[in-house]
């Protein structure tokens, strides 16, 4: 295998930038809706898998060619740019694929995360719950050893399960012990196990992006478990960080792209309006690039991704409240348009990933140390 040739960003970005316009993978209509983009999706991994782009960045030992992780973050950010697929769901693979390579068997995740990478198989996470959200620790899903002890019985339900209707894997949170951390444990799971029921939400944006799964008596082999029993909320507090780094620079090259098309909407009449949008992601661009030396540096990533997730939610809101104000009616008066469907979905940015009140909780008493109250 050879690994990656690539030191330095700049090479490695104007090569990709050289192959993706000699390969045209923009999507192929104007269906916008979910099954067309995670159709999209798909087709967008597997011709970079082939092409080995998508390989970049990743240990040898799942597939990869090796070299930054900084490498997935330009691949990232070039396809945001070029809308290429939607940076949410793209960036699901900066969350989950991390979580296998640390915390599964070897074999495992080299079998599987290469179906992940290479747009075969769609996975999602499965931890949030009705009443256990921001609170996970809390979760009552709960997972016992079955009769034969080779296996694990999971029954539960969980909810906001992005992508769940696509998927074919779920890293899953449920409690094996006592109530707390310590009681919980992680497990990978295949959705399509007898006992799994997978029921779409629609949001207010009309996307069935998030779904509910309800778990009845499935059967999980022994080997899905990642880790040890008890090892779950380890494993979340690894995984969460991974949210607000490479998934968040994808997202900011995407609403830098929405900037360019508000300024090409004819809205550079308001120069103080469209200069605090600039201000707030330029800003947040800064703090990212930021997070992302620090992870590439080999840092881990902990509470103070808090301050990214935050700053992530002003920009958002801030430029599509702004689209609104310039672009009379086009929220409004336009059912279907584009400005209506980001403006809406713009009002979950500070709840998604951790409410604003929580991060700012986190950011008061883990980074400032001002204590609980």
């Amino acid at each position: 295998m050879r690994l990656s040739p690539f030191t330095r960003l700049d090479d490695f970005r104007c090569e990709l930038r050289d192959w993706l316009d000699d390969h045209d993978l923009s999507p192929g209509g104007p269906d916008a809706g979910l099954d067309a983009q995670v159709a999209q999706l798909g087709r967008v991994r597997r011709a970079l898998w082939d092409a080995g782009w998508m390989r970049y960045g990743w240990p040898p030992a799942v597939g990869g060619l090796g070299g930054p992780s900084a490498l997935r973050a330009v691949l990232g950010e070039e396809v945001a740019a070029r809308d290429l697929a939607e940076p949410g769901i793209w960036s699901m693979v900066e969350v989950l694929v991390p979580t296998l390579v640390d915390h599964a068997p070897p074999a495992l995740a080299a079998e599987m995360v290469p179906r992940l990478l290479g747009g075969r198989e769609q996975w999602c996470q499965g931890f949030s719950e009705p009443g256990s959200g921001s609170d996970l620790a809390s979760l009552s899903t709960r997972a016992v050893p079955d009769q034969d002890g080779d296996g694990w019985v999971v029954s539960g339900q969980k909810v906001w399960t992005s992508l769940a209707q696509y998927a074919a894997r779920c890293v899953l949170l449920a409690r094996t012990g006592g109530p707390g951390h310590a009681g919980i444990s992680a497990f990978f799971v295949d959705m399509d196990s007898p006992g799994i029921t997978v029921r779409p939400l629609r949001t207010m944006h009309g996307v069935d992006e998030f779904a509910e799964v309800f778990l009845d008596d499935v059967r999980v082999p022994a080997s899905r478990l990642l880790g040890a029993p008890g090892d779950g909320w380890r494993l979340a507090m690894d995984l969460l960080p991974h949210e607000r780094s490479t998934c968040f620079w994808h997202r900011i090259a995407h609403l830098y792209g929405r900037l360019d098309r508000l300024l090409a909407d004819g809205c550079e009449a308001d120069p103080d309006a469209l200069g605090a949008v600039w201000l707030d992601l330029h800003t947040l661009r800064c703090r990212s690039a930021a997070t992302q030396a620090r992870l590439a540096g080999g840092g881990r990533l902990g509470p103070e991704t808090s301050v990214d997730k935050i700053l992530l939610a002003g920009a958002e809101q801030r430029l599509f409240d702004t689209a609104r104000d310039l672009l009379p009616g086009a929220v409004e008066l336009s059912p279907h348009g584009r400005w209506r469907t980001d403006y809406l979905y713009s009002r979950a940015a500070t709840v998604y990933g951790g409410t604003a009140e929580i991060q700012r909780n986190i950011v008061a008493r883990r980074l400032l140390d001002l204590g609980k109250e």
